[in-house]
């Protein structure tokens, strides 16, 4: 039985910085992921992908964001489960929880925190007929490694952000990028669609809007993909491609949790944002893509301010009728469990009066 303070179900941002949190309270952690490694989707999906909404980062690739709270949480020697999957929630006579994975590993804690993003996930594939005979040969439904593309004819479909950012980040790397979306209008952020269409009118992106891939040639692997336009007039194009990236995002499943008896609502755990993300269950809070509520962005900017707030009100929980004040790390530094402290700067301010 691996026991800790806060037993939290999903490594990837959300999941790391809760580690931060706690351990500035002095509150032992310890993850569980399905993933042989901790970073979620940023490790295992996209860690070459830039994000660009990280405070003080213009941008940072999603694997650099990772191996940074790795390298932020280090003092606080958080443990991990890795490669599996968390199974059974089940509630003890002292109010503490155990949690037991699909390999039978059980953890214990008085507080459990569900950082899981969108659960277990699945690509959403383009009714393409014969789509699947290409998979590994030419198509793929996520950007693990841009150096694949290099010097490639790409062809990418969709209209949000996943879309946009790599038709632009591939513009420099593939020797043609084609983004293709069914309509005129783009749901990415507005830089975004600016950057692409900027790009389209030097001639480094191809745009075909009102459009949609319908068919896929090749023997051994992709060769062409047919474009066929909403305007009749305009018909069909066939264009000759090396890769073919359809990126509608993926299908959320939250796999066993979603069976111990959490409040669900379009297949995400409702919580009390007004206080401290706490769900029906007492002592089981939900935190970053998995969580909702009115008014909910689903930004990992938002995880972290959602782990900084549930983690105070499970000091109390942990460490029951204890007062804890708040310091500033600006102030008083942060001191890792070992006793290793990094020092805060001290400045001197100087007032005009």
């Amino acid at each position: 039985m691996i026991k800790t303070d806060i037993l939290i179900i999903g490594a990837g941002p959300t999941g790391l910085f809760t580690v931060f949190e706690a351990g500035l309270l002095k509150l032992k952690c310890h993850l569980i992921d399905a993933l042989p490694q901790p970073g979620g989707q940023c490790s295992e999906i996209y860690p070459k992908k830039p994000i660009y909404d990280i405070p003080a980062f213009p941008e940072v690739l999603a694997g650099t964001l990772v191996d940074n709270l790795m390298e932020q949480i280090k003092p606080f020697e958080a443990g991990f489960t890795l490669g599996e999957r968390a199974e059974k929630l089940d509630r003890q006579e002292d109010g503490s929880y155990v949690v037991t994975t699909n390999k039978g590993t059980q953890h214990q804690a008085p507080v459990v925190v569900i950082a899981g993003g969108l659960g277990s996930f699945e690509p959403r594939k383009p009714p393409i007929a014969n789509i699947a005979d290409f998979e590994d040969k030419g198509v793929a439904y996520m950007v693990k490694d841009p150096e694949v593309y290099r010097d490639k004819k790409v062809v990418i479909a969709g209209g949000g952000d996943s879309a946009l950012d790599w038709a632009i980040f591939l513009a420099d790397v593939a020797s043609e990028v084609s983004l293709v979306h069914r309509r005129n209008e783009f749901r990415g952020a507005l830089d975004s669609v600016e950057k692409a269409s900027e790009l389209a009118k030097q001639g480094k992106i191809k745009l075909f809007t009102e459009a949609e891939v319908k068919k896929l040639y090749g023997d051994e692997k992709l060769e062409a993909v047919v474009i066929k336009h909403n305007d009749a007039e305009k018909g069909e194009t066939y264009l000759p491609v090396d890769n073919f990236i359809p990126l509608f995002g993926l299908s959320p499943k939250l796999g066993p949790i979603g069976n111990w008896g959490l409040e669900i609502e379009k297949n995400a755990i409702k919580v009390n944002n007004a206080k401290d993300y706490q769900t029906n269950l007492p002592g089981v809070f939900a935190i970053g893509d998995v969580n909702t509520y009115e008014g909910k962005l689903k930004l990992i900017l938002s995880g972290f301010h959602e782990a900084a707030v549930m983690c105070q009100y499970a000091y109390q929980i942990v460490n029951p009728g204890k007062r804890y004040v708040m310091k500033y790390t600006t102030v008083g530094g942060v001191e890792g469990f070992d006793g290793s402290k990094k020092e805060a700067k001290k400045e001197v301010v100087q007032s005009i009066a």
